[in-house]
């Protein structure tokens, strides 16, 4: 038990989350805890801070996408779109807040699926929406709720878009595994982490987060400048930008690209002058940096962790201390799970590592193929909303914190946390302890 307490991962998770729950910044948490794992697996500063580093890269792309696509809704924002759209929900919506929550958990769950775009959309969307959410006096926890939950419950629960790659993810290493199953016989594992996650959403809106919230009016530009009036050409060109995003994003799979079509279409259609891409490019930056910044140390840390082996370390040492319950079992498989997830942010990365070790495990305990489906697909989900260092968390911080009032930790990664994770991991246990599946 005593190494169980002194494995690194344990250690650097525990002290990444009291660090950032005393809202001491993210970025400088992920490196003090990076560093703290390499020294508790007796590697140097000098050996520990080049891992980090190496392991940066693996995240570059998706925080190049970060700045460009900051960049971009900049420039949608200064042609005066964010103000055309929020006059337009405002007397749409008018005080029905509940029709605003639909359009945007429809939004997010399209974003994974029909049109599979992640959290592109949310730059683009969410700023020139916080103006109506101070009317009607929206507690932006609920929106961070309502965003998450369209970021992570489609891909757990819809086999299509990221839900197919995720699905397919998992089954293509229960095979790898010794395990052969097909997609339609488990679908109802899956349809029941999806509707524990409804639960979670339903909780947060009509219970959690139902008392009004007052927010002090901002202007909604980034940059100090004034918007200019949305014109047809514009619109046009607006709308160009978009699909041309979204056509690019779908065609090359890279964010990057369509962000730099979208930019450039805004350009040559002169709905921006060329004389601000400077400025839109820095806005990008002021706007989204920090977010980028954040998920390259993401990926240093992950990197820290892997070489140092102490994910292989902690099942090791969690291994003689399974019992044959499935029950308690079960819950030791889940919590492992949790605690990669939220180490290294990512649900989609910890399936073939979680896999690997516990489906010989869950084989030896006599679990159906059900049950190691639903308890593989849970473990890999949870975390995913709520980690600090997640996209699913740092997507809606990214629009709902634009003008300063929104905070990341709290507002975001806690509410997320205790909505989406508790009915996971409650939900996938009741499964195997019932016989659900």
């Amino acid at each position: 038990m005593s190494n169980l307490l002194l494995n690194p991962i344990l250690i650097a998770i525990g002290v990444l989350y009291v660090l950032c729950l005393k809202k001491f910044n993210v970025l400088v948490s992920l490196l003090i805890a990076a560093l703290l794992a390499g020294s508790c697996s007796g590697l140097s500063l000098k050996h520990t801070m080049d891992l980090f580093i190496q392991g940066m890269g693996d995240n570059a792309e998706t925080s190049l996408s970060y700045i460009l696509l900051g960049a971009l809704a900049a420039a949608m924002i200064q042609t005066g779109f964010s103000s055309a759209l929020s006059q337009v929900l405002t007397r749409w919506i008018g005080n029905k807040k509940f029709l605003l929550f639909i359009i945007l958990t429809c939004l997010s769950m399209s974003s994974q699926n029909i049109l599979p775009i992640h959290i592109a959309f949310i730059p683009m969307v969410i700023p020139p929406l916080l103006s109506l959410m101070n009317q009607l006096t929206i507690d932006r926890r609920a929106i961070a709720c309502i965003l998450s939950f369209g970021l992570v419950a489609p891909y757990i629960s819809i086999p299509a878009g990221f839900g197919l790659i995720f699905q397919k993810l998992i089954l293509d290493n229960l095979r790898k595994n010794g395990i052969e199953t097909t997609y339609g016989a488990n679908w109802h594992c899956f349809a029941i982490l999806g509707a524990s996650m409804v639960v979670g959403l339903l909780i947060a809106i009509f219970i959690s987060y139902k008392k009004p919230r007052t927010y002090t009016p901002k202007a909604l530009t980034i940059s100090a400048e004034k918007p200019e009036k949305l014109t047809k050409g514009k619109s046009i060109a607006l709308i160009s930008a978009i699909v041309g995003t979204f056509a690019v994003q779908l065609t090359t799979h890279s964010l990057p690209l369509g962000a730099i079509l979208g930019l450039g279409m805004l350009f040559v259609f002169k709905a921006v002058s060329r004389k601000h891409l400077d400025k839109m490019i820095n806005d990008g930056i002021i706007s989204m940096g920090f977010i980028a910044f954040v998920m390259l140390a993401a990926a240093g840390f992950a990197n820290v962790l892997k070489e140092t082996h102490s994910v292989d370390r902690l099942v090791n040492d969690l291994l003689p201390l399974l019992p044959h319950s499935k029950a308690i079992s079960a819950a030791l498989i889940l919590t492992i799970g949790l605690v990669i997830t939220l180490g290294i942010g990512s649900s989609f990365g910890t399936i073939p590592i979680i896999a690997t070790i516990f489906v010989p495990l869950c084989v030896q305990l006599n679990y159906s193929v059900p049950e190691i489906v639903i308890l593989i697909a849970s473990a890999a989900a949870l975390g995913d909303a709520g980690a600090p260092v997640s996209e699913s968390a740092l997507g809606p911080t990214t629009g709902l914190a634009i003008d300063g009032q929104h905070d990341h930790i709290w507002d975001t990664c806690v509410p997320t946390f205790l909505h989406y994770n508790i009915p996971l991991f409650v939900s996938a246990l009741l499964a195997v302890m019932f016989g659900w599946v």
